[in-house]
């Protein structure tokens, strides 16, 4: 997930994410927090948090998180930034920042994003489950890691609020 924006465009996350949360064995969030509030719910009811900071995020939210968060999954090295420049270019930009990642989730635009970039780094942007901006649905997505290699990956679309 990315781009929660809780307190300021909803006041939690939408129950269906919830319970992805609760069944999901590592949960990734890309910055655009807010409010510490969610950081600390998420942190008591994932099996596994990995999260960085977002522009929106405070000078506390900045202390608790990196501005790139890192990990290997399954044998998949994954990256996690909020903000990756203009869609155009995003591809190599992003192959020639993060050499050595496989899979690389990132925020920002609240738009749903799923491309490989020349040399195989997946780019991957779940869209916002509280903001939807100009998208048609509120979205998050689910994944599988195994083996080295990311598989049934889902765009969940979430009902209007």
């Amino acid at each position: 997930m990315s781009d929660t924006h809780v307190p300021k465009r909803a006041r939690d996350l939408p129950q269906p994410l919830w319970t992805a949360v609760d069944e999901a064995d590592v949960v990734v969030h890309a910055g655009d927090w807010v409010d510490e509030s969610l950081l600390d719910a998420l942190q008591a009811r994932a099996a596994r948090l990995i999260a960085c900071y977002g522009n929106n995020d405070s000078a506390a939210l900045r202390a608790r998180l990196p501005e790139v968060a890192r990990a290997e999954i399954a044998g998949l090295r994954l990256a996690v930034v909020h903000e990756t420049g203009p869609s155009a270019g995003r591809e190599s930009r992003c192959a020639d920042r993060f050499p050595d990642t496989d899979v690389l989730v990132f925020g920002h635009s609240h738009i749903p994003w799923d491309s490989t970039a020349p040399g195989g780094l997946r780019l991957l942007n779940p869209g916002s489950p509280t903001d939807r901006r100009r998208q048609p649905h509120c979205t998050y997505l689910t994944a599988t890691a195994a083996d080295g290699r990311l598989t049934d990956l889902t765009l969940h679309r979430l009902p209007p609020r």
